[in-house]
This record gives structure tokens, C-alpha cells and sequence, in this order.
């Protein structure tokens, strides 16, 4: 060996230190700073149980012993001290052991670092020897002994004669929870997708959302201010599963996803006034109710009373009762009744029965003339006006749309921001009776600016609906990804019932910087501790505070040159 002080192994330099010794209590993990670096070394430790019998036998002997030489002694010797904490220990050591049924272990604890330089290494040393020291253990440069600490810290089993009495601690079964080495915390399913990078360990983060055995349900949460990261996160992981062939439905109220569309060959609709694709809010569709279930109609009503209530305004009882009976005598107009059978028609000299028409279902425009005809709802009908003949007639439309691509984007961003929420919800109810047509196929569906389905601006039939999909969405083979920079407008209904309903039942939360009135918010809905309310004021744009079932990391997002030249 040329130098003692490390060993060169294929062009990286190797050093070693022996932990020799530690606080006498420790109310934390001892090795978790060290853990959650990211420096490169490898940690070996050793717990060598010893003989009960024998170890009660020494001390016994060993109390006796010092008990006379202390009751003989100069109580004016210096060691005196000593020779009574050595006393005190070994009786409390005995005690533990025959009482608790404690046992014995000599502990030793090696850390090796490596480097491509010399100087990185001696950075390195000095910066964990500082941790270690604040953490209350002294340590020793294995200087002459790199060679034994490096084969003592690969897996070889290998605890080194020449090292062992400088590490050698006494340690009851108690302290070895204090050594306990995984702590740090990083995720990483088989079948999962990168997310980026823990900000402390440097551990790559790759998540399989879609993984029942290990996650409740695939739903997501991602809040942030405005230029955090969170929309690119969101194109991220459409890009992401898009290339794993997951079907995906986002509504889209900013604009912000259609080049990604259109890189990805994915469907864009819009919908607005000059647009020439349309959707009609009371068609009912074959897929609208799950297997097994009858009602179609029924489904349907709980459906338009919410989306009515955004047009008409929160309506009392009575008006609603109304409300409902006109949507009947509507839907009875068209031969459609409770009957789920009124909507099959029978080809002629075919047995098949064939599900009505996009065609032979109302329109807007059909209950707004039964409405108007009622001096009692005639107000509810005027407010229709604006739907049936004003700037927003494409409500008024048969739905010529076809939805075949595995990647919908639903662009509303031309219905402006006070008709935001009809295309929202438009689209929420027509993509989620997409979603539970194949339960065997993944699928997921993205709310960006969640908040104005379930804030105060929306209505409880509404946010009872999306929380339902949320809810439910898993045993369809579904995720739902709430959006969202206004925390404080997501928490305004019913006070914050559903906003924390859905950041409830949703097993992955990420959470890009928040502005301190939205974090004070946000606290008072889940549990998030000091240390992490200031980590979310201080992230940096692309990085988040993750909160995966019960593991909360730090991650920054990472993308690779191509996936950013698409995403943009």
C-alpha cells in the first residue's frame, strides 16, 4: 500500500471510518442523515449476539468485584467516578437481561466512501464525520486498514480481526432499534413509471399507480401555484402512459395540453361557438349504466338535476321536484320512460334489440319549450335562452363526436371563464361513461382546475357526482387526477367536504409550491407536520413533496431532452 490513507480501485479511491462511540441514549435513528445523503458509501454493520448464560456469569463477578474495590477505595482517586458508572451500568445491564429478557450484543459499524477523486473524497470524509459528530458518535479514519474496512463493507460476511476492537460497542436488543439502517425513503414498483428524483438520497422514483395489490386506488392529486410545475408534471405522466397505452381523458380548460395532443396523435375536441363538434347533455348512452343495474333514466335525472343547478343556481326542493317532472314528461316525448326497454328499438326481421339513436334523444331545446309553457318554472326556461338561441346554442346540439383514440383532450377553453364549468362537467359525464365500458382496461381521467366542479362556484349534486368517480373509478381499472392551484376555492363547498373527500381518496398527493395562505389551508385538511410546511413554501419549480400511501418524499421531476422537446 503507497498511501494509509485510501486505496485506489478501478480508478475510484476508497476511504474508510470506524464508528467508536455513540451518545449513551439516542432518541432518533442513528444512521438516518447518513442514509438520506447522497454521497456515495456503503454501510456495514455488524450485531454479534452473546451467550446469556455466560454474559450474567461475567457480570455478577464483575459487580462483585467493583463493589469492593469502591466501598475499599480512596473516595479522593480520581477513578473513583469511572469505577462507579462502570458499576451502575453493569447492574443495569444484568437487570435488563434477567427481568426484561433483554440480550447482549456487540455491535460495530463501518462506513466506507468512495470518489473519482482524492480531493471529492476528503470532502466527503470530513462532511460525514461532521454528521456523525452531530449526531453524538465519535469516529476513527481506518488509516493502514482501508484494505480490511473495504472488504468489511461488501457482502462477504467479513468482519475484520483488525478492526473489530476499535468498533466493538455493548448494545442491549432495545438499542439496536436505534441502528436500524432503512429509513430512507424512496419508492420503486417494478411496473412503474419515473417520476424523477428523491431530493435527498438521489434514489430514482418510479411509481405503479395502477398496483391494487399495494395502493387503494390510482387516484392523484397535484396542487401548485402557478408556474410550479404542476401542468408539466401532468403532461409528463400523460406522455409517460400514453407510450404504455393507457387510455387517457383530460378536460382541458387553459389550452394548455393541445400541442401535446397533437404530438401524441391524440383526439382534440372543442367545444364553443365556433367550434363544429357537440355534445348533447341529455343523451343517454348504453354504457351510462354499470352491469347488471337497470335505470336508466333515473341515472340520468341525478346527472341533469346537477348541471341544472349550474345554470338555474342552487334550486329549493319544490323546484326541483318540478324540475324533475318536466325533465320526465321531456324524456317521454321521446318515448323514453323508467322502462329500460323504451330504449331498444327492434330492427325489422331481427330478434337484436338495437340501443336508440344519438338522434332520438331531447334536447336542451325540447325541455326549455315545455318549461316556458309553466308560469311556475317559466324563470328556470328564460335562463335557458342563452343555451337554446344565444352565444351558447352548440349546448343545443345531437352529439356527432366518436370517442376511439386511447388520448381524448376535451379543449373548453372558448366558453370562457364563466362557461368553464358546463364543458367541465359535460365532459366529465360523457368521459366517464367511456371509462366503464371495458373494466379490464386501464384507463385514467384528468380535472384540471378541479375546483370548479367541487368549489363554491359549483353545487353539491355536482361535487357528489365527482367525488363519486373518485370513489369509485378503481373497480373500473381507472385513476382520477385532480388539478388544481386554488386550494383555497377547492376546500369553499359545504366547508371543504368534498375537496377533502377527494384528497382523501387519493393514494398519491403531490403537492409543487404553494403560497403560505394555501399551505395554512391545506394543513387544516391533512396531515402535514412543521418540517414539511415549510418545504412546500420553499420547493423550487419542478419539485414536490410527495405523499404516496403513508411515504411522504421530496422529488424533483425529471424528463429527458425528447421528453421535454414534446411536451414543450
Amino acid at each position: 500500500m503507497q498511501n494509509p490513507k485510501y486505496i485506489e480501485i478501478d480508478n475510484l479511491y476508497y476511504a474508510g471510518l470506524i464508528v467508536t462511540n455513540y451518545y449513551r441514549e439516542q432518541e432518533e435513528i442513528l444512521l438516518k442523515n447518513l442514509i438520506e445523503t447522497n454521497i456515495n458509501m456503503n454501510i456495514s454493520i455488524f450485531y454479534e449476539k452473546q451467550d446469556q448464560y455466560k454474559t450474567i456469569k461475567d457480570l455478577t463477578y464483575h459487580i462483585g468485584n467493583v463493589g469492593v474495590d469502591i466501598k475499599e477505595s480512596n473516595q479522593n482517586r480520581q477513578d473513583i467516578d469511572i469505577a462507579i458508572f462502570t458499576y451502575n451500568d453493569a447492574k443495569y445491564i444484568r437487570k435488563e437481561m434477567q427481568v426484561n429478557n433483554e440480550d447482549l450484543y456487540f455491535l460495530y459499524i463501518y462506513i466506507n466512501l468512495y470518489a473519482e477523486n482524492i480531493k471529492e473524497l476528503e470532502y466527503y470524509l470530513n462532511k460525514i464525520e461532521g454528521l456523525l459528530e452531530s449526531k453524538g458518535m465519535q469516529s476513527r479514519r481506518a488509516n493502514f486498514r482501508q484494505e480490511q474496512i473495504f472488504k468489511s463493507c461488501v457482502p462477504l460476511m467479513e468482519n475484520n480481526i483488525d478492526i473489530k476492537s476499535s468498533a466493538r460497542r455493548n448494545v442491549l436488543t432495545n438499542g439496536l432499534l436505534a441502528t436500524y439502517p432503512f429509513v430512507s425513503s424512496s419508492i420503486f414498483d417494478e411496473q412503474g413509471i419515473f417520476i424523477g428524483k428523491n431530493i435527498y438520497n438521489n434514489s430514482m422514483v418510479f411509481i405503479d399507480r395502477y398496483n391494487t395489490d399495494k395502493y387503494k386506488n390510482a387516484n392523484m392529486c397535484i396542487f401548485g401555484t402557478s408556474g410550479a410545475g404542476k401542468s408539466y408534471y401532468a403532461k409528463l405522466l400523460i406522455l409517460r402512459y400514453r407510450i404504455m397505452g393507457i387510455e387517457q381523458y383530460v378536460i382541458d380548460p387553459e389550452r394548455e395540453y393541445e400541442k401535446l395532443c397533437e404530438k401524441l396523435h391524440g383526439t382534440e375536441i372543442k367545444i364553443g361557438p365556433s367550434s363544429n363538434t357537440f355534445i348533447n347533455i341529455l343523451e343517454i348512452r348504453k354504457e351510462s349504466l354499470e352491469e347488471g343495474e337497470e335505470g336508466y333514466l333515473a341515472t340520468k335525472i341525478s346527472k341533469l338535476i346537477g348541471f341544472f343547478n349550474l345554470i338555474f343556481g342552487e334550486l329549493e326542493e319544490e323546484e326541483k321536484a318540478l324540475l324533475e317532472e318536466k325533465i320526465i314528461e321531456t324524456y317521454n316525448s321521446k318515448g323514453i320512460t323508467f322502462d329500460d326497454n323504451s330504449l331498444y328499438k327492434n330492427k325489422k326481421n331481427s330478434k337484436t334489440k338495437i340501443f336508440k339513436d344519438k338522434k332520438d334523444m331531447p334536447l336542451l331545446e325540447d325541455i326549455y319549450n315545455i318549461l316556458i309553457k309553466d308560469k311556475e318554472l317559466k324563470k328556470l326556461g328564460n335562463k335557458l335562452i342563452p343555451f337554446v338561441k344565444g352565444s351558447l346554442k352548440f349546448f343545443n346540439n345531437y352529439t356527432n363526436i366518436e370517442l376511439n383514440n386511447k388520448l381524448i383532450i376535451a379543449d373548453i377553453y372558448d366558453l370562457g371563464e364563466e362557461n368553464l364549468k358546463y364543458g367541465m362537467y359535460l365532459f366529465t359525464e360523457l368521459f366517464w361513461d367511456k371509462i366503464k365500458i371495458n373494466r379490464n382496461e386501464k384507463k385514467a381521467i384528468y380535472l384540471d382546475e378541479i375546483w370548479r366542479l367541487i368549489g363554491v362556484t359549483s353545487n353539491k349534486n355536482v361535487a357528489s357526482f365527482i367525488y363519486k368517480i373518485f370513489k369509485t373509478i378503481r373497480k373500473y381499472g381507472g385513476s382520477s387526477v385532480a388539478i388544481t392551484q386554488d386550494i383555497s376555492d377547492l376546500f369553499s363547498l359545504e366547508d371543504g367536504t368534498y375537496g377533502k373527500s377527494i384528497l382523501n381518496n387519493s393514494s398519491i398527493k403531490n403537492f409543487f409550491s404553494l403560497e403560505e395562505n394555501n399551505i395554512k389551508i391545506l394543513s387544516e385538511n391533512i396531515n402535514l407536520s412543521e418540517k414539511e410546511k415549510i418545504e412546500i413554501k420553499s420547493l423550487k419549480r419542478g419539485e414536490c413533496l410527495m405523499f404516496v400511501e403513508d411515504d411522504h418524499i421530496l422529488v424533483k421531476v425529471e424528463r429527458s431532452e425528447k421528453e421535454n422537446e414534446i411536451v414543450g
